[in-house]
């Protein structure tokens, strides 16, 4: 409960500080962003008994690429704000409309989506990502579309693929196990430590997109059991 009403307040200091600041200097706003994602981390430590710790940090690319994160906690977006370099989300478009929450999304140049408009929206991806990356930003992808339930997932989007062929970038796969701590629509946090993976880069150059897809997604979901397993 403490953490929760502290998590709130902060967040509308910090959304009304990105955008002021994102008028001005886009990487500044993100600097801000990254700040409170340490806030937020100390906090659950503290309240929560939360931490986390990171395998394959060395396997980050020194240049922009596309992230594929595994999405089954609000815990990941943090995490990734605080590890990975500038980067950017792909989002659905009703996000941007919440309070401060979507101020800071648009601070930080999310690629909103309406995930009802279909080859639309790939389309989308793939110009706005592009651009990004052309920027210097990298673009994080939760190719299932959604927070996953623990031990759960659906067959990945398509559109993190071809973003990366399209703009001939690396796809860097990245697995934890945050949803088994802080499951979706849970106010509820297990304490505990949540480990994250980042693997090897991934070139899509002359690749199957689909083919490729069930590769990095047999290859995260095979990640989340291991780490989660007792023996981790």
């Amino acid at each position: 409960m403490v953490f929760n009403l502290l998590s709130w307040i902060t967040l509308v200091i910090w959304a009304t500080a990105l955008l002021i600041t994102a008028i001005f200097s886009r990487p500044r706003a993100y600097a801000i962003a990254r700040n409170w994602s340490k806030v937020i981390a100390a906090m659950l430590g503290w309240f929560c008994g939360l931490t986390y710790r990171v395998e394959g940090r060395e396997n980050i690319p020194d240049k922009p690429c596309v992230m594929f994160i595994k999405h089954s906690s609000a815990y990941e977006t943090f995490i990734q704000l605080i590890e990975m370099p500038r980067s950017c989300w792909v989002l659905k478009r009703e996000l941007v409309y919440v309070p401060f929450f979507g101020w800071a999304l648009w601070a930080l140049k999310a690629i909103a989506i309406d995930r009802s408009s279909g080859g639309k929206a790939v389309s989308q991806v793939i110009k706005l990502g592009t651009q990004r990356l052309a920027e210097g930003v990298s673009v994080a992808v939760f190719p299932e579309g959604t927070r996953m339930a623990p031990g759960q997932t659906k067959r990945y989007g398509i559109s993190g693929t071809l973003l990366a062929l399209e703009s001939g970038s690396l796809i860097l796969p990245v697995a934890h196990n945050a949803g088994y701590h802080w499951p979706r629509r849970s106010s509820s946090i297990k304490p505990g430590e949540i480990v994250f993976v980042i693997g090897k880069p991934v070139d899509p150059a002359g690749r199957n997109p689909r083919e490729l897809n069930d590769e990095i997604q047999a290859w995260v979901e095979a990640q989340v059991a291991r780490i989660n397993s007792p023996a981790t």
